[in-house]
C-alpha cells in the first residue's frame, strides 16, 4: 500500500459535482493498494498515520498526530491507483503493481474502517469513480508512506 498524506485545513471530494465527502482540519489520504496487499497491511498503515506526528504543537514542532488534537484530526480517504504507476520507462505509466478492483476496494474500506476504530471521524471518495478532491494543503505538509506486504 502507498499513501500519499496531505496536512489540511479543510478538504473535500466530489462525483458528479456532488460533494460526496469533506473534513475540516486533518489528514486527506489518497491510498493505492498494490498487489499482494491485506488487511494487515491496512491495519498497520491506518496506525501508523492515526498516531504520525505532523501536527505542530505550542512551540511549533511536529509533536502532535491527529489523535492528539481537539477535536481530533479529521481524515478523507480517496483510492487513488495512479500512485503505484511505474513511468520509469517510455512516456505512459503502466499499473500492473496495482491490485485490481474486486481486492482494492475492500482494502480501501478496511483502511478507512480501521481509521474509525482509532477514534477518527472518516469521510471517503467512491471506489472507481471519476473524483475532484479540492484540497486546502496546510503548511504545506506532503508526505508518502509505503507498506510493502510481508511475505
Amino acid at each position: 500500500m502507498r499513501a500519499l498524506i496531505q496536512r489540511v485545513t479543510r478538504a473535500s471530494v466530489s462525483v458528479d459535482d456532488q460533494v460526496i465527502g469533506a473534513i475540516g482540519p486533518g489528514l486527506v489520504i489518497l491510498l493505492g493498494v498494490a498487489q499482494g496487499d491485506t488487511e494487515a497491511e491496512a491495519a498497520w498503515l491506518a496506525l501508523k498515520i492515526a498516531n504520525l506526528r505532523i501536527f505542530a504543537d505550542e512551540a511549533g514542532r511536529f509533536n502532535r498526530s491527529a489523535l492528539d488534537l481537539a477535536p481530533p484530526g479529521e481524515m478523507l480517504v480517496v483510492s487513488q491507483f495512479t500512485l503505484l504507476g511505474d513511468a520509469r520507462r517510455g512516456r505512459r505509466p503502466d499499473f500492473i503493481s496495482a491490485a485490481p478492483p474486486e481486492l482494492a476496494a475492500p482494502l480501501v474500506d478496511c483502511f478507512a474502517d480501521r481509521l474509525r476504530q482509532h477514534g477518527l471521524r472518516v469521510a471517503a471518495g467512491q471506489f472507481g469513480a471519476y473524483m475532484q478532491v479540492e484540497i486546502h494543503n496546510d503548511g504545506p505538509v506532503t508526505l508518502v508512506l509505503d507498506r510493502v506486504p510481508e511475505r
